[in-house]
């Protein structure tokens, strides 16, 4: 379990390779919000947008998630605990005003990359439109 990496995981790097190259910055490994607890691989500050890049194992993809043979019974409830977690974190962002963009490690760069422009740009176009 220690080469499993919480951060800088290689779509994560490539999609903020992407985003940059195309001239979107954002900040790395960022908590959003003062008081909660959790970290975004990349947040946007001025549109309020946190995205997440999730691993399939870790938060029980519906494509590609395993269910380990050994242990399985703490290996269920910690991934099922894992989700939980992201879907309190998720309502305390919206709470505080902030959209939530969640993307599997499965996608292609492309997707996650396009899926993070409409995100930006729908949040752009709602705040014109206020």
């Amino acid at each position: 379990m220690q080469s499993n990496r919480p951060r800088d995981t290689q779509p994560e790097v490539l999609l903020r390779c992407s985003l940059h190259h195309a001239g979107i910055r954002f900040f790395k490994h960022t908590r959003p919000v003062i008081g909660v607890r959790c970290e975004a691989d990349l947040v946007f500050p001025r549109k309020r947008l946190a995205v997440f890049v999730d691993g399939c194992f870790w938060r029980g993809c519906p494509l590609h998630a395993t269910w380990p043979a050994t242990n399985r019974e703490f290996w269920q409830q910690k991934l099922t605990r894992n989700r939980a977690r992201d879907r309190t974190y998720d309502r305390a962002l919206v709470d505080a005003g902030w959209h939530v963009l969640r993307l599997w490690e499965h996608m292609s760069l492309v997707d996650m990359h396009r899926s993070v422009v409409e995100e930006l740009h729908a949040i752009e176009c709602t705040s014109e439109s206020r």
